[in-house]
């Protein structure tokens, strides 16, 4: 989630705020997520038409630690910037999530979060309203968009390891999602000019607003993953 701002300088600038809590966040956690979310999206030079005119589409990231952030105040939260993630050595279905499409709050595995990870990167694509592509087979298609899951068919070089069959999972036969990248195409399907602007202006996502629990606290049977993974 996000504001965007239309700028005298042709340029749409994308703002978001990523907020940060859990036993395995720390401040190098959160500079780590906020660099490659500002640096991926950034990476394509994207641009967009609205009405009349050409922007080229920057993003612009900020990052926080809140290891004391409570329930309430993620709840009452009003600022559109704002995105928050719990982050822990453990999650049930052993992957990172996020509440929804267009959405501000989500659970990472720090394990996901490794250098060049580009899960951070995939994450924020759901935040700001982008789906899994529905053809999940690239092969012949080159370098992997970033909203591609894990378990994508792509040619060998981009595999985990590239010399499994295709789709053989249990020796890297798909996707490894460091290989993602940012592309133009992502930029157009956040259809910006779509957006309500007002005063140059709008807001991108929407308030899920929660609060996630430690997962070693709670029983797999008594939490029910959202469908939104990276």
């Amino acid at each position: 989630m996000g504001t965007v701002e239309q700028e005298s300088n042709q340029q749409l600038i994308i703002h978001s705020h990523i907020i940060t809590y859990g036993n395995a966040a720390d401040p190098v956690v959160a500079e780590n997520i906020r660099e490659e979310i500002e640096t991926m999206w950034n990476e394509p030079h994207g641009n967009v038409q609205i009405d009349d005119y050409s922007y080229q589409v920057v993003f612009r990231i900020t990052a926080s630690f809140k290891p004391d952030i409570s329930a309430i105040e993620i709840y009452q939260n009003i600022d559109p910037r704002n995105n928050y993630f719990r982050i822990e050595e453990f999650a049930h279905g052993n992957i990172s999530f996020v509440d929804g499409l267009g959405c501000n709050s989500g659970y990472f595995k720090l394990e996901n979060l490794y250098k060049g990870s580009t899960t951070a990167a995939h994450e924020y694509g759901h935040t700001l309203g982008l789906s899994h592509p529905d053809d999940v087979d690239l092969r012949g298609k080159g370098i992997p968009g970033i909203m591609y899951p894990r378990g994508t068919l792509v040619d060998a070089v981009y595999q985990y390891n590239p010399a499994a069959q295709a789709g053989d999972s249990n020796n890297g036969g798909t996707m490894h999602p460091m290989h993602r990248k940012v592309t133009q195409e992502d930029i157009d399907l956040l259809k910006l000019h779509k957006l309500d602007f007002e005063n140059g202006k709008a807001i991108i996502g929407g308030f899920t607003s929660v609060w996630h629990p430690n997962h070693s606290d709670i029983s797999s049977n008594d939490y029910l993953l959202p469908g939104i993974f990276g």
